[in-house]
């Protein structure tokens, strides 16, 4: 056999897995057909860390509640940015006022704690730029915000750092049984294992069709913007407002100091539609306070863990949720029990769960900046203004395990151009460095993906560019 365990997919649960069972003597390998892992985390590197109490889901709201418990070991530990601020599900009218009586009920059925039903005078204190009629609002003590591409890249790269092998641009065609494992076929290889872990839609695959898991789907439309630090549009928790159609309209602080405000609908609204119910909640939102407009997909699929066919060597891990991130810590933990019981495998003596050191220029004193300026001029360089990051920042991006092969990788992992200009000044700059330091021609350059050149030719009339 080639590897005991394959994991197809290297998103965030793929990469949190390969960190889990990286802990055991296994030979593991994670199949990702992307130019980078973790590319199903959101542009806007902030995500909510739920606790269950909106979820319908019991088995949903389960998962939130382990993974929900054991973030503040795990960002600890790998310093990722994660603060838990607490929320608040605002109810404006008699209807939502039962809506979220119902919610806490059912929390408190649960055995949940640190549950509240506030009346609006607290809330006003709690949230002085609030600027809407409010009833009562549901507090969750323990919900929190984190940077989930931080979480996802320090899962995948202290899984490097214990041996997993990453094979990245490989995409899986198909999943073949053959005695005692499986052989996976790519479009560049032809894999033997004795397991399987797959986190990627499976329809195509002949082994998976066996075990076909069905699944609803329920896909909304995310409108994301994201506002400059602002006084007036500042809050301290996250707020959620629910609507008679079902949509969700919210905002978080991020962990920057600056507010993102998403609607999650499934009607094609725009740009100006998504400014102005912001602003309903807020004191108003000026254009100029947006740094940036996305849409995203918004899924409620349940998230299901189908170890039915664990004694051949089959573990499915399907669904696609909004708590996504969530919920990874858990299920990852769930997996690794499960292939930790079919092989028989046992810890590894050297295990390094510790991820490599980096820095954040704009985040360190001033006696630090000094002292990482004399050990590589590099960081005494800025190349992104408006996010004060370092050309050594982007080199070690590159550099790193996992290093970034693209454009949004450096965005993702510096926060290169993600400020007000988005880019202008510094584009052209991360293109340069990324072709330097991966001894490629700037017009072989892409965004994120295959045929998303950043420059397409070279100006013939200048040597070079």
């Amino acid at each position: 056999m080639d590897y005991d365990v394959l994991i197809l997919g290297g998103g965030i649960i793929g990469c949190a897995v390969a960190y889990e069972i990286s802990k055991y003597n296994l030979n593991i390998a994670v199949i990702e057909k992307d130019y980078d892992i973790a590319d199903d985390i959101a542009l806007i590197n902030t995500a909510m860390i739920y606790d269950g109490v909106e979820s319908e889901d019991t088995l949903t709201s389960k998962l939130e509640r382990m993974g929900n418990k054991m973030m503040d070991t795990i960002t600890a530990k790998f310093n990722v940015p994660f603060k838990r601020c607490g929320s608040l599900i605002i109810a404006q009218t008699d209807e939502e006022v039962t809506l979220i009586e119902e919610i806490y009920k059912r929390a408190v059925e649960r055995g949940m704690r640190d549950v509240l039903i506030l009346e609006s005078e607290y809330i006003y204190e709690m949230e002085p730029n609030l600027d809407v009629d409010v009833k009562k609002a549901l507090y969750s003590k323990n919900t929190g915000v984190i940077c989930p591409y931080d979480l996802a890249l320090s899962y995948g790269e202290v899984a490097f750092d214990n041996g997993v092998k990453f094979k990245l641009e490989e995409e899986v065609i198909d999943i073949q049984e053959i005695p005692k494992g499986f052989r996976v076929i790519t479009n560049k290889n032809k894999f033997t294992c004795k397991m399987v872990i797959n986190t990627t839609p499976s329809e195509n695959y002949s082994i998976v069709n066996e075990r076909k898991i069905e699944i609803n789907t329920n896909e909304g439309i995310l409108k994301y913007i994201l506002l400059d630090n602002n006084e007036k549009s500042r809050f301290s928790h996250a707020l959620f407002m629910y609507n008679s159609k079902g949509e969700r309209i919210y905002t978080l602080p991020t962990m920057e100091g600056d507010t993102v405000a998403a609607i999650s609908t499934r009607e094609n609204i725009s740009y100006n539609e998504v400014v102005d119910r912001v602003s309903k909640i807020t004191s108003g939102v000026d254009n100029m306070d947006v740094k940036m407009f996305l849409d995203w997909p918004f899924f409620e699929e349940p998230m299901v863990i189908d170890d039915s066919g664990i004694d051949n060597g089959l573990i499915q891990i399907k669904g696609k949720h909004y708590g996504q991130v969530t919920m990874t810590p858990a299920i990852a933990s769930i997996v690794c029990e499960s292939v930790v019981s079919k092989m028989k495998c046992k810890l590894k003596k050297d295990f390094n769960d510790k991820r490599r050191e980096y820095y954040k220029f704009r985040e360190i004193s001033d006696e630090e900046r000094k002292r990482i300026i004399e050990l590589d001029e590099k960081y005494g360089k800025i190349i992104c203004g408006c996010e004060k990051v370092t050309e050594g920042e982007i080199v070690d991006a590159i550099r790193r395990p996992l290093g970034a092969r693209t454009v949004e990788g450096v965005k993702r992992r510096t926060g290169a151009a993600f400020g007000n200009c988005q880019g202008a000044h510094c584009l052209n700059k991360v293109v340069s460095i990324l072709a330097r330091e991966t001894n490629k021609k700037m017009t072989e350059i892409v965004k994120d993906s295959k045929n998303s050149n950043i420059v397409l030719y070279r100006i013939k009339e200048f040597d070079s560019i």
